[in-house]
């Protein structure tokens, strides 16, 4: 067969097994409720936690960044590309986790990959939880590290692998907020198996970050733990309500990225347009209390009206509320179900999460209202 003919062929049996991927075309600002394909939607779907992606005061603070800074970086950091506003962001970000020195990344993706294979290699080994995001097993694939994977949060078998692990270097990496089922790491006892050890555990925060702990600083916060075996990574895209991602630790570690993370060395600088904004989100986030509080009320809403669902809500106290269907046919069903009502809630089928726990993935939004929950109940009791 040609290659075209080979992938035709593959296309053909995703469309066989309900998993084809399609893009539907956003035509309004990212909100609760949007405009999408020509059609206006109430909208469960958005990593928009705390609902700053279109926010008036981060719009204006991105406008003001473009006629200061101009709209696109030019060059790399280490060439001519590091601006001003990247500078202050990256010493903001610093004092807002209250870790020693942050370092700017271009998207999540490319953190992660930058920071795994910049630490480990050929000798060492990555501990990945099963259920992490792809970035991070991608990440342990290209460190040519040796790749071990534990069942999600069985901290023994973690333990286990670390005992016996002949590697000079052991890097664990976590999901701190795991993005399909919505649970919480347990950051803490992971740190003392890492001390005990002599690893360094890498937390990704992308769904944490801004949601969790004292004015949403994240994760670690949340459990108000501080150690030198932390690293720290969190994304700008999500409740920062922009893009990009950091990562923050101490000084020789933050360093030691400049120098060897790839994924940082060899790509254009973000345009320092969105530093600037991020800057005013930063400060949205730290002072706005409600939010947080509002996304707590409407996670309970939903609980509680989902409680006699024949669909099981996994256990998650994050915006991230999954509900667990089983088949992909049946979720995609359902999807197309409540988008016929003008509800977006997206069929998350594998291999994004494991055969057989096919779901709908409900992402609550401090835009959201009480009613726009109620309103998805109903309709999910009626489906049923």
């Amino acid at each position: 067969m040609t290659l075209h003919a080979e992938l035709a062929a593959e296309l053909a049996a995703r469309d066989g097994e309900g998993l084809r991927r399609r893009r539907r075309l956003l035509e309004s600002p990212q909100r609760a409720h949007v405009r999408v394909d020509g059609r206006d939607y109430l909208a469960f779907c958005s990593n928009d936690y705390l609902g700053l992606a279109s926010d008036p005061r981060i719009v204006a603070a991105a406008k003001e960044g473009a006629e200061l800074h101009g709209v696109g970086a030019g060059a790399s950091h280490l060439i001519l590309g590091h601006a001003a506003a990247h500078h202050e962001l990256e010493l903001a970000l610093a004092a807002f986790t209250g870790l020693p020195r942050a370092l700017l990344f271009s998207t999540g993706y490319m953190a992660n990959i930058g920071v795994v294979s910049a630490l480990a290699g050929r000798g060492d080994a990555v501990f990945s939880d099963r259920l992490n995001h792809a970035s991070l097993n991608d990440a342990a694939l290209l460190s040519r590290a040796a790749f071990r994977r534990f069942p999600h949060n069985d901290l023994a078998a973690l333990e286990r692998q670390l005992i016996n692990t002949p590697a000079r270097r052991r890097l664990v990496i976590v999901d701190a907020v795991f993005s399909m089922d919505g649970d919480i790491a347990p950051v803490p006892e992971l740190l003392g198996i890492c001390a005990r050890h002599d690893a360094c555990l890498l937390i990704d925060d992308a769904h944490g970050f801004g949601v969790l702990g004292k004015r949403g600083r994240g994760t670690a916060a949340h459990f108000g733990i501080r150690s030198d075996h932390l690293i720290y990574m969190a994304t700008l895209g999500k409740a920062a309500g922009v893009a990009g991602a950091f990562v923050a630790g101490s000084e020789v570690l933050v360093e030691s990225l400049v120098q060897q993370a790839r994924s940082y060395i060899y790509t254009t600088a973000t345009p320092p347009l969105l530093a600037h904004a991020l800057l005013e989100s930063l400060r949205i986030i730290g002072e706005e209390q409600w939010r947080r509080d509002r996304l707590h009320q409407l996670v309970s809403r939903l609980k509680q009206g989902l409680r006699d669902s024949p669909w099981r809500l996994l256990p998650s106290d994050t915006p991230i509320q999954p509900l667990l269907v089983g088949g992909n046919a049946e979720a995609l069903a359902l999807s197309a179900r409540l988008a016929e009502q003008g509800l977006l809630v997206p069929a998350i089928r594998p291999p994004t999460v494991p055969q057989g726990t096919a779901r709908l993935r409900i992402s609550l939004s401090a835009d959201h209202e009480a009613g726009d929950v109620d309103r998805l109940v109903d309709a999910l009791r009626q489906a049923a």
